[in-house]
């Protein structure tokens, strides 16, 4: 079996995709990684290598004494006053710099997590780190890379956005690259792989009964559809949260909070507090994917009137209220 060799880097951000990979659903993690071929030479937490040893890991990668696979970054690249917002540990070289290198001769390059991929909370307000992604700077093409970048291996940027990712989308990714069957056709418009990128948050949400009926929880406990009023952005968010779930059992949404459409450039400003529904005349103004905003409103008109006595009585409640009737069968 070919070793596919992974240099994991922490740039500008807080580790949480890290975290998050450690909570991948397999009872070994180092044995998965080991029966992929996937051997990971460094990372900032996992490796064994330190200090001199880990520069001499980065030193192989770009001198060419070891094939850098994949060169997974995690955090945003912080270009400001010339990078001297981050160094590299020991070198005193801008990270930004050390990346470009890097980049330079990796087969496959990855962005783990939004702050990676479009800049992320790194990058919120005035960002006076000129915080960016490795591709993309918010929506825009260009970041660090710039948009005509190409990997080694013929691969744009690879964006595994999410704040932080699901675990199974970075080793997913990572497995089909070692596997060789990682092409072009499996990234969407973002660069994101459309393994989760072409499902929405709002898909086996466990509040789709309500969002149909558009009977709305009024306050972070009830049971209802978070989109109305509480600021869930389920229906525009690509991930799919909600049938492949976090540690074999939950969700934002699952846990009675909104989702806020992490894996989306500049979630991270929306304008308006995070828990609210922002509107116009009523009609909030983030309406689902691909549905013209007549269509919404005359459909919600619709909803509310054939709303059912029990779906109404649960939404604004914290628990089961009334539950379905039992229809019983003709004799």
């Amino acid at each position: 079996m070919t070793v596919f060799n992974v240099l994991w880097l922490q740039a500008g951000g807080c580790g949480g995709c890290s975290m998050s990979l450690l909570n991948a659903d397999t009872p070994d993690f180092d044995g998965l990684l080991e029966s992929a071929g996937i051997r990971l030479i460094g990372h900032p937490s996992l490796s064994l290598a330190s200090g001199h040893e880990a520069h001499g890991v980065i030193a192989d990668g770009l001198e060419g004494r070891t094939r850098l696979d994949a060169l997974c970054i995690e955090g945003a690249l912080l270009r400001g006053a010339e990078g001297a917002f981050h160094r590299m540990p020991g070198t005193g070289a801008p990270m930004t710099a050390m990346v470009r290198r890097l980049a330079g001769v990796a087969q496959h390059v990855l962005a783990i997590g939004t702050c990676a991929a479009w800049g992320g909370v790194a990058a919120c307000g005035p960002n006076p780190t000129d915080a960016c992604g490795l591709q993309h700077d918010g929506e825009h093409p260009g970041g660090l890379l710039g948009p005509g970048f190409r990997a080694a291996g013929g691969l744009p940027v690879i964006n595994i956005a999410g704040c932080p990712t699901h675990p199974d989308w970075v080793l997913d990714t990572l497995l089909a690259l070692a596997a060789g069957t990682f092409e072009a056709s499996r990234l969407d418009a973002l660069g994101r792989p459309r393994a989760y990128a072409d499902h929405l948050v709002h898909h086996g949400c466990q509040r789709n009964e309500y969002y149909e009926y558009k009977a709305s929880a009024e306050k972070p406990s009830d049971l209802g559809c978070l989109m109305e009023h509480l600021g869930c952005k389920g229906t525009q968010a690509h991930a799919d949260c909600n049938t492949r779930l976090w540690n074999g059992d939950g969700s934002c949404t699952r846990g009675g909070y909104a989702c806020i459409g992490c894996t989306e450039p500049g979630f991270q400003d929306p304008g308006h507090p995070f828990h609210l529904t922002p509107k116009v005349v009523g009609i909030p103004v983030g309406l689902p994917t691909d549905m013209p905003k007549a269509w919404f409103v005359a459909l919600a008109s619709l909803s509310k009137s054939a709303t059912p006595k029990r779906v109404k009585q649960n939404a604004t409640a914290d628990h089961l209220v009334v539950p379905p009737a039992v229809k019983r069968s003709k004799a």
